[in-house]
């Protein structure tokens, strides 16, 4: 019996697993999805850490964008005085019809005003979004180089994993990076 792996194959609605004990065993698609939505943690699914986790991955990933767009407004508004929609839209080479969905949507959860043909606005509860975003990235790329991470590297890492570290991991970080100045 060959003892690699089978690649997993699409075929007809099936999903063609590894092999097992030299067989192939085929598994609906549907069968591999699983339902972690909070509904499903109120209707008597076990609530273990590990879901927990992806959990708290699923609300950091609804934030992340909100974060990114405040800090990145934030930012022009320091450098350029005002942001404005195409400066978004080159900053994260979307279109501008994406700008406008987001920037609409912080609109609603009160963190920018929007007037058309105006410059982008932060309100007060978007400046503090912007802040603490601003202050943990800092501390997750000033973490990364202090491991060794070139700058560039630890530039892009920071840009994710700025938005999934628990305020633990930062005390962690900030620790650590206290420790090796002392050294």
């Amino acid at each position: 019996m060959d003892s690699k792996p089978n690649k997993s194959k699409r075929a007809e609605g099936f999903e063609v697993s590894e092999a097992i004990q030299g067989k192939d065993v085929k598994i609906p698609r549907n069968a591999l999805r699983v339902n972690v939505s909070s509904e499903g943690m109120k209707s008597g699914r076990r609530n273990t850490p590990a879901t927990n986790g992806h959990l708290r991955t699923r609300r950091d990933h609804a934030s992340e964008t909100a974060e990114d767009y405040v800090e990145a407004i934030a930012m022009f508004q320091e450098s350029k005085a005002e942001c404005r929609l195409k400066d978004l839209a080159a900053h994260f080479m979307v279109s501008h019809v994406t700008v406008s969905k987001i920037l609409a949507r912080l609109a609603r959860e009160g963190l920018v005003e929007i007037t058309p043909y105006a410059p982008v606005k932060l309100k007060s509860s978007g400046v503090e979004l912007a802040s603490r975003a601003r202050v943990r990235h800092e501390l997750v790329l000033e973490f990364l180089v202090a491991l060794g991470v070139t700058q560039s590297a630890a530039q892009a890492d920071a840009e994710g994993i700025e938005h999934h570290v628990s305020d633990e991991t930062l005390l962690c970080m900030k620790r650590f990076i206290a420790a090796k100045r002392q050294n």
